[in-house]
């Protein structure tokens, strides 16, 4: 999946969880957009929808904060 694939499909699942129009820098937890239960929710469709596994330990803001980490997240479990 290229990058701009990733961000597409990244950014239709958090509007879908959200039902709110992100933009890839957006503060997704500081804001509100996304809550715990979003969080995780999202982790759960990232990991079926790209056939990864994500740990519970990198379900975190660090990592989850806006759709270009929670990119740069996944091409760093992904390699």
């Amino acid at each position: 999946m290229s990058n701009n694939d990733l961000t597409a499909f990244l950014k239709n699942k958090i509007e879908e969880i959200a039902f709110a129009k992100v933009g890839d820098t957006d503060e997704l937890i500081d804001s509100g957009i996304l809550d715990s239960v979003n969080v995780v929710e999202l982790s759960v469709e990232i990991e079926n929808g790209l056939n990864i596994k994500i740990p519970l330990e990198d379900i975190n803001k660090n990592n989850f904060s806006s759709i270009i980490t929670i990119s740069d997240y996944i091409a760093k479990i992904k390699s």
